[in-house]
Parts: C-alpha cells; sequence; structure tokens
C-alpha cells in the first residue's frame, strides 16, 4: 500500500486507511478511487498528487 501526496495542500491519502469520512474503505488503491474524487482538504483532482 502506498501514499500519495497533494502537491497544492499536502494532504496525504494513505491507502491502507482510506478516507473513512468519505466512505472510501481501507486498502482502497489510489488508483480505484472513482475519477472524480477530490483532495478532501484543498478540493483539487487526482491528477495534483503524487505516490510517496
Amino acid at each position: 500500500m502506498a501514499l500519495w501526496v497533494c502537491t497544492k495542500c499536502g494532504y496525504v491519502y494513505n491507502e491502507e486507511i482510506g478516507d473513512q469520512d468519505h466512505n472510501i474503505p481501507k486498502n482502497t488503491p489510489f488508483e480505484k478511487l472513482d475519477p472524480s474524487w477530490v483532495c478532501p482538504r484543498c478540493g483539487v483532482g487526482k491528477s495534483f498528487f503524487v505516490k510517496r
């Protein structure tokens, strides 16, 4: 599992944790997130994230 960091605000999406506040279950790979998913902190799209 990987960490993905928003290059605009620094929010970290942790695949192992998911995003419980937005109904993304644990162990959800970033690539499997819906294309319309946006950063919960600043609202940018997936293209602003880099794998860490």
